[in-house]
Order: C-alpha cells, then sequence, then structure tokens
C-alpha cells in the first residue's frame, strides 16, 4: 500500500510536469527528448525493481520496528505525533542536504553520483537519472537515520513523497513568473535555484545542494542566487563528459568504475 501510493504520486506529478514543459519550456533541449527519456526512465526503472527485490521499503519497515522496540531520539523524548512529524521532515529534509554534499564531497561518492550530473540536458527526467549504488546506499543512510531518529513511520511516507515530488519539480524545464519565483524560493527549492546546481561551471555545481527546502543552503553557506550565465544559456552536465555517445544507459552503469575526469 506504502508503495503503491508513493508510486501513484509519482506518475501524477511527472506527467503534469511533463506536460508543463512541452507547453512552456525554459530551455531548448539539446537531445531529443525521446532518447534522454528512455535512458533516465530506464534508470529509474531498474532502480525500482533493484529495489523491489532488495530493501525497497525499508524505511517504512525501520520506523515501524524503531516504535515497537522503543528506539530513536524522539520516542524517548516522548514528543507529541504531529511534532514527531514535523521534526522528522525536517532533520530527514536536512540529512539528504548533507548526503547530496558528501556526493560532492567524497570521491568514492562523486563516482556514483556524477551519473545523475552527466546528463547534458535538464528536465523533469534527470530527477531520476541515479545509479542503482547510490539509490541503495540511500535507503541505507535513511534506514539508519529513521532508527536514530525515531522518526513516525506516517512522516517517513510523507518525506518519501515530498522529496521525489520535489526532486521532479525542480528539476522541471520551466520557469515561473519572477515574483513567484522570488517568493517561493524562500521556502522550497525552484527550478531557476536548482538548475544551478547542474551548470558545467563547478563552483556553480557545488552549491544548491538542496532538495525540498531552500533553508539550508542559506543556513551552510552553499546558496547561489544567479548563474553567470542567463539561464537559458548555461551549459548543463560535467566538462568530462560532453559526447553524448558516452552516456548511453550501460555507459552510465559502467561509469563510476572508470578513471574520473574533471568536472
Amino acid at each position: 500500500m506504502e508503495a503503491m501510493l508513493r508510486f501513484g504520486v509519482f506518475i501524477g506529478i511527472l506527467l503534469l510536469m511533463a506536460i508543463w514543459e512541452a507547453l512552456s519550456p525554459t530551455r531548448h533541449l539539446r537531445i531529443p527528448r525521446r532518447q534522454r527519456w528512455l535512458i533516465n526512465l530506464g534508470l529509474a526503472a531498474l532502480n525500482v525493481g533493484v529495489m523491489r527485490i532488495s530493501i525497497g521499503a525499508a524505511a517504512w519497515s525501520a520506523a515501524n520496528w524503531a516504535v515497537v522496540q522503543h528506539l530513536g531520539l524522539l520516542n524517548h523524548l516522548a514528543v507529541p505525533g504531529w511534532l514527531n512529524i514535523l521534526l522528522s521532515l525536517l532533520l530527514l529534509d536536512l540529512a539528504i542536504y548533507a548526503q547530496h554534499v558528501a556526493a560532492h564531497r567524497w570521491q568514492w561518492f562523486w563516482r556514483l553520483h556524477q551519473v545523475h550530473h552527466s546528463d547534458l540536458d535538464f528536465d523533469t527526467s534527470t530527477a531520476v537519472r541515479f545509479h542503482p549504488i547510490e539509490i541503495m546506499l540511500s535507503m541505507a543512510y535513511k534506514v539508519l537515520l529513521v532508527i536514530v531518529l525515531g522518526a513516525d513511520p506516517m512522516a517517513v511516507i510523507a518525506f518519501e513523497i515530498i522529496l521525489n515530488g520535489c526532486a521532479l519539480f525542480n528539476h522541471g524545464n520551466v520557469s515561473l513568473p519572477p515574483l513567484v519565483e522570488r517568493m517561493l524560493r524562500y521556502l522550497l527549492v525552484t527550478p531557476n535555484m536548482h538548475r544551478i546546481h547542474h551548470s558545467a561551471r563547478q563552483q556553480e555545481t557545488d552549491s544548491n545542494f538542496g532538495f525540498s527546502l531552500s533553508c539550508w543552503d542559506r543556513l551552510f553557506k552553499t546558496y547561489c542566487h544567479q548563474s553567470q550565465q542567463p539561464q537559458a544559456e548555461m551549459t548543463i552536465g560535467l566538462n568530462g563528459f560532453r559526447d553524448r555517445h558516452e552516456l548511453g544507459f550501460f555507459q552510465l552503469l559502467a561509469m563510476p568504475f572508470r578513471p574520473l575526469r574533471k568536472h
């Protein structure tokens, strides 16, 4: 039931974003949409399959187990249910921000994460372009966090839905009216904000690490307000991978095991 709920919301938001991108794109895509979407959604399907036969619902199961065993900080503090949910959402989002920073700082982790950044275009399908090993490590990390925090099981489900939905949104090849963008960015990571993170300029790549809430980048001084180039013209991807023929499905699966290139 939990998996079906997350999948249904994911598909709904993906379709809405695809329609929005078709009607009002910010950038002209360099590579035919069908070609990139087959690769990106192919990775997503592989990841779903791998998680299904391994540790797919582990975070939610860990949350239920922690409640029964009375484990974790929030369970020991005996905070009200609503506060447990609120604190769980905030702290899990902060933890994902920290994970994202680590993915850029630690060379072994970057080997996996570069698969996500190697996309030469930027649209909602980029949100699901991850190597299976990174997805499994991320789930293991979330399981540990859920147990340590004593996160409410409902908060874990809500967090996964919010995280996936925000990722599809802020990777969108769309833009908002300037006033709306400016106001929304005080709370959430917007497409214009996250697009900077996918710039080929390393200084910009190493900024705007948030996935859902934008406050962490401001708090930890990793926020970049505007890219050096206009959003519609900035170069997307990694400087070490500019040939799209090197970025096929199987090449992306092998990428972490090949010599690193400057990005």
